[in-house]
């Protein structure tokens, strides 16, 4: 699938640079760029998300998909904050386009920000930032010494079940029973075992089709609404679990989203929403740590911090932790002559 330029783009050139720091959690790509990239325009930051969909979108297929990237990429897109108290703001980039969302860029972004020295440990050697992406503020802690040095953790926005036992039609199989949680973005869920997978074994293609067939379903059969914003009010994706609860061991998913592309990492947002439910069906206790395991092995931990209302629905903050590594740092170029330049996707 070759890139297509939308009338109102903006368009690299020969003088494009764009240049960024590299980083995985869990085996996800974290790619943070640091200079180069056009300016990006707005009063709030999903005024930002949406004149970066609109005017922007070159650029973000320029360094996420293929030569430069690939299927999978990820990205981190610094904006100027909007919120007080916010330290640093955030877009987050795909194959499909721009999340709400992302919990393991989250990860990311504070041990970054404390290498960086743009937050600095206190007395207790952690060093916080409040980080604002599109779903609201999230609270960003980070050990800078210790036994648990490099650790992350993220106290989330408001997460909430909402809905319990939703049955859909899926093409090819029948009814199908479900759940859908938000934790900065919309995921439906449900055992990979109703398609006789296992997400441990299964053939990786063969969880990304169900999860997939999952996801159009119910984007066609149910509405969704979110009580901050419309813009929030999508189906990110849908996640696969092992029908565990992660207390007396991790507890296994696949998160598939956006245009099906398979998240290595446990998924923090996934994991935000995972708690959410748990909570909702009074499956955890308060402040109990639960493990999340992915399709890589990584493990974060998550608990359910506090509670509170959002909108209608009872809701929860959860604390979600997990450790980010480096892996490069990248400077890219255009060269206009080059038919492939504006970046493709081949899967």
């Amino acid at each position: 699938m070759n890139a297509a330029i939308q009338p109102g783009q903006q368009v690299p050139g020969a003088d494009t640079r764009i240049e960024t720091i590299d980083m995985h959690t869990g085996g996800e790509p974290v790619r943070i760029v640091t200079k180069g990239y056009p300016a990006i325009s707005g009063g709030t930051i999903l005024e930002k998300r949406r004149f970066a969909r609109d005017h922007l979108d070159a650029f973000r297929r320029l360094i996420m998909f293929e030569p430069r990237g690939h299927y999978d990429m990820y990205g981190v897109l610094p904006v100027a904050p909007d919120l007080p108290g916010a330290d640093m703001a955030v877009l987050f980039i795909h194959n499909e386009g721009y999340s709400t969302m992302c919990g393991h860029a989250t990860i990311a972004l504070g041990r970054y920000a404390l290498d960086q020295g743009m937050i600095k440990a206190g007395a207790d050697s952690m060093a916080r930032l409040n980080l604002q992406c599109p779903c609201g503020l999230v609270e960003v802690s980070v050990a800078a010494s210790g036994p648990d040095k490099g650790r992350v953790s993220f106290i989330s926005v408001p997460a909430f079940a909402f809905a319990l036992d939703v049955v859909i039609d899926l093409p090819g199989k029948g009814k199908v029973t479900l759940d859908i949680g938000y934790g900065g973005a919309f995921y439906a869920f449900l055992p990979a075992g109703v398609f006789g997978l296992d997400v441990r074994s299964s053939p990786t293609g063969e969880l990304v089709a169900a999860a997939s067939a999952v996801t159009r379903a119910v984007q066609a059969q149910v509405k969704l609404h979110h009580p901050d914003d419309p813009d929030l009010a999508f189906l990110y994706g849908t996640i696969l679990t092992d029908g565990g609860d992660g207390a007396s061991g991790p507890t296994a998913n696949i998160c598939v989203f956006a245009a099906n592309e398979v998240d290595r990492s446990p998924t923090g947002s996934g994991v935000t929403a995972r708690l959410a439910l748990m909570a909702a069906r009074g499956e955890i206790a308060d402040q109990a740590w639960r493990q999340f395991e992915s399709v890589t092995g990584a493990i974060f931990q998550g608990r359910v911090a506090s509670h509170l209302r959002t909108g209608e629905f009872p809701a929860i903050r959860a604390e979600v932790a997990g450790r980010a590594y480096y892996t490069g740092r990248a400077s890219f170029t255009v060269e206009p002559e080059d038919p492939l330049a504006g970046g493709f996707l081949l899967r």
